[in-house]
């Protein structure tokens, strides 16, 4: 009877539903087909929230971005009013009762992660304008929530670190396949791969970051004999549409990236210690800065455009001479330390750089592709946006959660006995350098396109120390499996 009963309100809501939905259409109300996707999104909410978070990393790669909104800045639907409705029920259950685990608190990828975020909110109050760098602040806000806090208690369940792989690199794989067929309609024409992939991507820099980002994850699917003889073919068959993508997106810094990831690698197998390439890379970065008029005299002698021949291409990454991209870049930089120089401790506010920097240009280092009403993009900078943004610290805490990052992976690689988890230690950690190293170039980190990898990373880093340094003795069983904490 109860069953009869219950069928007759299905029955009863989905014939509603459609003739409701149908006197819509008729008049061109189409938004009430969005109505299923917004009850199953509460449902997950409610009853299944870590299911909303994987789905919502499987729609990012098919996420639209839209631009210039009021207040200047863009949003990514579906999946940006979807993470901030995450964070809300998150921070609410906080406030509600304290349950979060206190060795992710304690970590010290944690407190570098805090003490940036505390710092964007003091000079989000000290900037020029507030309700910009607010506005940037609650964007940082939820995708740090979600995917850094929520992320590693989602990642508790170590499974849960794989299926996040896949359903980035499974959507986004279609979106390569889109883009390289349009492409393809145009003979793959150099010009035309800096915008083919949109409306999904917004440019050729982050699409090529992301493909960089997902490179050593697919190598570990194809390598890792664990897996099924079907599971392994698949991810042979991504990689080689990734490789593809990769090629034809013309994106030199993802190039230039994927190669500093092998000098990682290279030195991870050396055993090399984190503190020592630290250590080195101050060196090396000092030599640079005493010597860098001879090296920007020796780059002012290349020439080399970009071209769709690949050698030419490459040859073209330290073209500052005739290269518009590369000069814009370095007419942004310039500002954005002019910037600096005037306001070096709380900057100009963060997420304010599009909006300040026109005034700061100077004439003779402006390119075709320069503006007067600094209207077009950000710094390009990773670490010279914060630098001008939120002052010196914000530079600084912005490159203590990546020393923390580093460092952890370092450790878990050279500590870890189970070999597919020091395996996927090491191509997350690899992941996560070609993203860092691309930063030098781009920043993305208030897109989803990228945030949501980034943070996800960064979680899944922290999730392997404090929850599966121990996997060995799970897998012969001298130690239970810790149970996954109700979301």
């Amino acid at each position: 009877m109860i069953k009869e009963k219950n069928l007759k309100w299905v029955y009863t809501l989905a014939i509603a539903f459609i003739l409701i939905n149908a006197v819509c259409t008729y008049f061109e109300f189409y938004y009430f087909n969005l109505v299923p996707a917004v009850i199953l999104v509460v449902l997950l909410a409610v009853f299944s929230l870590d299911k909303l978070i994987m789905m919502v990393v499987f729609l990012t790669p098919f996420a639209i971005n839209l631009q210039d909104l009021e207040g200047g800045l863009g949003l990514s639907l579906p999946t940006e009013p979807i993470i901030f409705g995450i964070m809300l029920i998150f921070l609410l259950k906080q406030l509600h009762q304290l349950s979060f685990d206190s060795n992710v608190i304690k970590h010290p990828v944690t407190i570098a992660v805090v003490m940036n975020l505390t710092w964007i909110f003091i000079t989000s109050i000290t900037s020029d304008l507030p309700v910009v760098s607010f506005k940037f602040l609650i964007a940082r806000l939820w995708f740090v929530v979600v995917f850094y806090f929520l992320g590693t208690r989602l990642f508790k369940k170590y499974s849960n670190i794989k299926t996040f792989m896949w359903l980035y690199l499974i959507p986004f794989a279609v979106i390569i396949v889109y883009t390289l067929i349009c492409h393809a309609q145009v003979n793959f024409d150099e010009q035309i791969a800096n915008y083919i992939m949109s409306p999904f991507y917004n440019d050729h820099t982050v699409y090529g970051a992301m493909l960089a980002m997902f490179f050593p994850v697919l190598l570990f699917f194809c390598l890792n004999r664990k897996y099924s003889a079907s599971i392994r073919f698949a991810a042979i068959m991504l990689l080689v549409i990734y490789i593809l993508g990769l090629i034809f997106s013309y994106t030199r810094a993802a190039w230039v990236s994927l190669a500093v990831a092998l000098i990682a690698y290279v030195m991870l197998k050396m055993k090399v210690k984190f503190r020592i390439l630290l250590i080195a890379f101050m060196g090396v970065a000092a030599v640079a800065f005493v010597y860098q008029t001879e090296i920007v005299m020796k780059l002012e002698k290349n020439r080399q455009d970009a071209s769709q021949d690949f050698d030419k291409h490459i040859e073209s990454i330290s073209n500052i001479s005739t290269d518009a991209s590369n000069l814009e870049r370095i007419n942004r930089w310039n500002a954005a330390f002019r910037m600096f120089h005037e306001r070096p401790f709380f900057g100009w506010g963060p997420g304010t750089y599009s909006f300040e920097y026109a005034p700061f240009q100077h004439a003779k280092e402006k390119t075709i592709i320069s503006t007067n009403m600094g209207d077009k993009g950000n710094a390009h900078s990773e670490y010279i946006g914060p630098l001008c943004e939120s002052g010196f610290l914000g530079l600084l805490t912005f490159v203590t959660i990546i020393i923390c990052v580093l460092s952890t992976g370092f450790r878990l690689y050279y500590t870890l006995k189970d070999y597919e988890t020091k395996s996927l230690v090491l191509v997350i950690l690899l992941g996560f350098i070609t993203y860092i190293t691309h930063g030098a170039l781009n920043n993305f980190l208030d897109t989803d396109k990228a945030s949501v990898p980034f943070w996800g990373f960064v979680a899944m880093i922290v999730a392997i120390d404090v929850y599966h340094s121990d996997r060995e003795k799970i897998a012969t069983g001298e130690k239970e499996e810790e149970p996954v904490s109700n979301f």
